[in-house]
């Protein structure tokens, strides 16, 4: 049985040298947001939050050399400083992009903090693998950021 493209799902862990609030902080506060987020050579100049469920965030990402395009979407799910769940949605959408459920669990490893990702479910396979490239990046910047 071949797997449909409407079950397209990515998952990912990191894990990171610091705590889970500290984590938390990073994946929600506008000014944390734009030390690490996107892909390598992307930067956020502008980041909106409303940090609760049912509020709405909208990125500004801006590439090394091209114009800045935003991203959107609503909290689902809010529990500091283990689990944010978000619909994930491009403003200027291609045919293949369709909105996306984000979930980000952080579990606590002594003082480390791991971080199981999924994001899905996407049109095509090359959508996921843009998103798996995206977020490999943006999490190894995470990486250096919480240093």
């Amino acid at each position: 049985m071949t797997q449909q493209p409407s079950g397209l799902l990515l998952t990912m862990r990191c894990r990171l040298d610091a705590p889970r609030e500290r984590i938390f902080t990073m994946l929600t506060e506008p000014e944390q947001l734009a030390r690490w987020w996107g892909p390598a050579g992307f930067t956020l100049p502008r980041c909106e939050i409303d940090l609760r469920v049912g509020g709405g965030y909208r990125f500004w990402m801006k590439p090394a050399d091209g114009e800045t395009f935003h991203l959107s979407g609503e909290y689902l799910t809010i529990e500091p400083p283990r689990l944010l769940q978000y619909s994930f949605r491009w403003d200027e959408p291609v045919p293949d992009d369709r909105e996306t459920v984000v979930t980000l669990s952080l579990d606590a490893v002594g003082e480390a903090t791991e971080v199981a990702l999924s994001q899905g479910p996407f049109a095509t396979e090359e959508r996921l693998a843009l998103h798996r490239q995206g977020w490999t990046e943006s999490f190894e910047k995470l990486r250096h950021a919480v240093v």
